[in-house]
């Protein structure tokens, strides 16, 4: 059976991703960052799943990762990659903290493609597949979130160049584009965004109070009513193994309506989002 790597799997999307292959029957190497989130994965999972440690930021981390996984594949290499790492970091751009805006950027977008790079040449001994998680967020963008915007902005930019680049050797790479997702990244995206405001100054409370609120209930309801994570975790299965994958997937309602607005004019795509 195939062999996958998983980074983020920790929670959400991708724990859902790794327990979901695992029952079918996949060896999944699963990227965590920290010892109890690998004892929770071992205790939901079968002897073929393998937890590593796998900050995608720690150069450290991605070349033992890459060592582990290269000696237990060996000649067969690695059949695919999903990277599912993320954070978002809210915020109005006119106040948001440069060293957060670029924390953003290093694990949303640095950290994927050094990861892929670390991996890439096991990879192309399997003509393997490249499954990178983006979010409707990459195609329309709103007011609050503008460094996570950016990052999943640059994300599909590095997919579309990714799969150019590698089409001589038949690696497929494939956008995921989800909507809402009833996953933890909006709780913790709640708990940075209460940070950030407290450090904020004082006209920035009262330019953008409004839109902060209404950006948290935002968050809350999709917390809420999104939908479940293993519903992302099937559509990454078909893109790891339909004979001819789209080049990306939208899942979910607000995947699919994002797509849609996307292709709308700006002036009229900024009304509609402001409807919300």
């Amino acid at each position: 059976m195939a062999t996958i790597v998983i980074t983020g799997a920790s929670k959400g999307i991708g724990r859902a991703t790794a327990l979901f292959l695992d029952r079918k029957g996949y060896t999944v190497f699963a990227g965590v960052r920290s010892e109890r989130d690998r004892e929770s994965l071992r205790q939901a999972a079968s002897d073929r799943l393998r937890p590593i440690m796998l900050d995608i930021t720690n150069r450290d981390h991605l070349v033992s990762a890459a060592k582990t996984i290269a000696e237990t594949v060996g000649s067969a290499g690695l059949d695919g990659l999903v990277n599912n790492a993320g954070i978002a970091v809210p915020a109005p751009l006119e106040f948001l903290p440069i060293d957060e805006f670029r924390r953003q950027i290093e694990i949303n977008l640095t950290g994927q493609l050094a990861v892929t790079q670390v991996l890439l040449e096991l990879v192309r001994m399997a003509r393997g597949r490249i499954i990178n998680i983006t979010s409707v967020g990459g195609r329309i963008a709103g007011p609050m979130l503008g460094a996570y915007h950016a990052s999943k902005f640059a994300m599909e930019a590095l997919t579309d160049t990714l799969r150019q680049e590698l089409a001589p050797w038949h690696i497929q790479v494939v956008s995921i584009e989800p909507g809402a997702v009833a996953t933890p990244i909006w709780e913790t995206g709640i708990e940075t965004a209460d940070r950030l405001l407290a450090q904020l100054p004082e006209r920035a409370r009262a330019y953008y109070a409004t839109a902060i609120s209404r950006k948290k209930s935002e968050a809350e309801h999709s917390a809420k009513f999104g939908i479940p994570a293993e519903r992302v975790a099937k559509v990454i299965e078909r893109a790891l193994t339909a004979r001819r994958p789209r080049t990306r997937y939208a899942v979910g309602p607000d995947g699919k309506l994002g797509a849609g607005l996307a292709r709308l004019p700006d002036r009229l795509k900024d009304r509609v989002l402001a409807l919300r």
